[in-house]
């Protein structure tokens, strides 16, 4: 094997580990943030909305409402990359893993320590899995899809995009309090912060990514 191959495999499996590693975490910090009963992220909003609804998991739910807003890609153009898939399949399950370890908080000290725990991690785990550039996620794709095709800013996609999940999930029965405007306000900073600390440059030969993602259109969240 030449040097130049071990630089690539080491950087493959690097991407590799990053990107599990964040979906995992990804997942447990979303189950954090539903333990700590003060609000969850838009899209934990509508996940908990559905499972009032339905009566399956948290996780479930995030994985079919994940494979649907894949779905919605195809009259969009956008390609999935397996940072894409891994995303749908690897949160959901790790969500339901975690909750199934951690139970409910009691008394301010516990919740808030869960909902802070909960964002940070969440930042963290956004950044880790962008910066390996495997594709961005189901919700992100379909954000900076309608963007190109609409040629609104990100910005009012995203919002509207967010605005339209939390009303429909607090509307099932999801969970909005403080814990959804920290996480509004926290995890542009922090994933911002944490993409540079996990950046990974991208070869200058290329890369065997599948539709590798950009972080910058990717960073505002899964």
């Amino acid at each position: 094997m030449s040097i130049t191959s071990g630089r690539r495999g080491k950087r493959l499996t690097r991407r590799l580990s990053q990107l599990y590693l964040g979906l995992a975490l990804y997942g447990a910090s979303s189950a954090l943030l539903v333990r700590g009963g003060l609000g969850l992220e838009p899209w934990g909003v509508l996940h908990q909305g559905l499972a009032e609804l339905t009566g399956l998991t948290m996780g479930v739910v995030s994985i079919i409402v994940g494979a649907v807003v894949l779905l919605l890609w195809i009259p969009l153009g956008q390609r999935p990359g397996l940072g894409t898939v891994s995303n749908v399949f690897v949160v959901g399950i790790a969500m339901d893993a975690t909750l199934a370890l951690v139970p409910d908080g009691h008394g301010w000290a516990v919740r808030i320590t869960l909902l802070t725990c909960g964002i940070v991690l969440n930042g963290m785990a956004t950044g880790l899995y962008i910066a390996a550039r495997f594709g961005p996620g189901p919700r992100d794709g379909l954000m900076t899809g309608l963007h190109r095709r609409t040629g609104r800013s990100v910005r009012l996609v995203r919002t509207a995009i967010e605005v339209a999940v939390v009303a429909t999930g607090f509307a099932l029965g999801g969970s909005v309090g403080i814990g959804t405007v920290a996480y509004a306000l926290a995890i542009g900073p922090l994933a911002q912060l944490f993409l540079r600390v996990f950046d990974i440059p991208p070869a200058a030969t290329g890369s065997t990514a599948v539709a590798a993602g950009s972080p910058e259109h990717a960073i505002l969240r899964r």
